[in-house]
């Protein structure tokens, strides 16, 4: 069986030009784990509002600033206005350690610290960690 010296051509020009344009083939990075926790805090009440909008100025940052945070999302109970719980989801456990270097979470740390009587921080398991909170 003859192979023309055509066939050859296009043979070695179609596999020297998938050599020289191989995009290089990186290694899968394992897939980082969301952190996610919860924050239990009781404030005190005569310091509430003035909490609040040190509360409000620090989450509004970090969602703008901050790429890695992904969720801070607070609520307090309804029968109970000083009990504070803050759903906390970052990208990983190292967006978390940027988070809490930044100025405005400083800010927010040190400007609470006297207002906060009681700080309890629960790590969690995500129960379906690909589901992502819906933005409109």
């Amino acid at each position: 069986m003859k192979i023309s010296y055509f066939v050859i051509l296009i043979v070695t020009t179609i596999i020297t030009t998938l050599t020289i344009f191989q995009l290089p083939v990186r290694p899968r990075s394992p897939k980082k784990k969301p952190m996610v926790r919860l924050a239990r805090l009781i404030i005190d009440s005569m310091q509430l509002e003035s909490y609040k909008s040190f509360l409000k100025e620090e989450i509004e940052s970090s969602l703008r600033l901050e790429p890695g945070v992904q969720s801070l999302y607070a609520v307090t109970e309804k029968n109970n206005p000083t009990h504070i719980t803050i759903l906390e989801i970052y990208a990983d456990t190292a967006a978390y350690q940027l988070h809490i270097q930044t100025p405005h979470f400083l800010k927010y740390k040190t400007g609470t610290k006297e207002m906060v009587k009681s700080l309890e921080l629960v790590e969690t398991v995500p129960l379906i960690p690909e589901m992502q909170l819906k933005h409109e």
